[in-house]
């Protein structure tokens, strides 16, 4: 099974900055040009990466230091960004490309900044906080898995080998029992009650066999009925051959039972709790 990209979101904890206000200059002009902020990469020499930025103008992607961290960022207008097909492909493009060769820690998609010196105030004021992420995410990357199942094949599997189950249905078709409806009620609470318990075990299997060659996990609330798992997993960018293998190692186990949805390599989106939020205030 192959891994594909999809649209991903970042996850985390607000982190308040207050910028001081200052006269508007013609560069940071509402309308006019801006900064926009990819992530934050560690380098102490500036950076190219061409012109892939944001905006379909082809504005070259560079960097943005403050000694030994820098901004990822290119030229834009001072707007805010619709989360159009065309902007949000256009904003994962670039941390494709700058993951290639570098750990990035995301920024929310649409961060913009008027000025390079913002940003650089803003690398200063939280440089502690940076470091420290950036060094905890080194050299690794993240994968997304979902797992889905046909809930109506399961049911059926859970009647035909789940013994108790499987006596109390034929009991209902056996002997029309005029308590139809109850004994229906209680067929019903008796299969959900399975299939907890089958999706329980299911997701406890996988992760026990992934959990050897990743570094972390995150569960993260599955979407729809069909849906089982919904997970995170941080990986070390030396061991993703090695991952990749076990997880379609685990999909082919399960046959036509679950499928699986596998995406990345991402950025640590789910594994980063920064999150830029500015507050401007006048000066005093």
């Amino acid at each position: 099974m192959s891994k594909t990209r999809k649209s991903s979101t970042d996850g985390g904890s607000d982190l308040h900055i207050r910028i001081s206000e200052r006269p508007a200059t013609p560069e940071a002009s509402p309308g006019e040009g801006g900064r926009y902020v990819y992530g934050i990469v560690e380098t102490k020499t500036v950076l190219n990466f061409g012109k892939i930025g944001i905006g379909g103008a082809g504005e070259p992607v560079y960097t943005v230091a403050y000694l030994d961290i820098a901004a990822v960022v290119s030229k834009t207008l001072v707007a805010i960004f619709d989360p159009t097909r065309e902007n949000a492909l256009a904003h994962e493009h670039v941390i494709e490309t700058v993951m290639k060769n570098y750990t990035i820690i995301p920024m929310s998609f649409g961060t913009v900044f008027r000025t390079d010196d913002d940003i650089r105030q803003v690398l200063k004021s939280i440089y502690p906080s940076l470091k420290d992420v950036l060094n905890q995410m080194a050299g690794k990357i993240e994968f997304g898995l979902k797992v889905n199942w046909d809930r109506d094949q399961i049911i059926e599997e859970l009647k035909q080998h789940d013994e108790e189950l499987r006596r109390f249905h034929q009991e209902i078709v056996r002997k029309q029992l005029q308590s139809t409806y109850f004994a229906r009620m209680q067929l019903g609470r008796m299969i959900d009650k399975a299939l907890a318990e089958r999706s329980t075990q299911y997701v406890r299997e996988v992760y026990e066999a992934l959990r050897g060659c990743c570094v972390a996990s995150r569960d993260n609330q599955p979407i729809g009925d069909k849906m089982i798992m919904n997970a995170a997993f941080l990986v070390e960018r030396t061991r993703e051959a090695e991952f990749d293998a076990m997880v379609n190692k685990i999909a082919k186990k399960y046959g036509k039972r679950l499928k699986f949805k596998y995406t990345g390599p991402w950025p640590p989106y789910n594994f980063v709790n920064i999150r830029l939020k500015l507050e401007r205030v006048s000066p005093s």
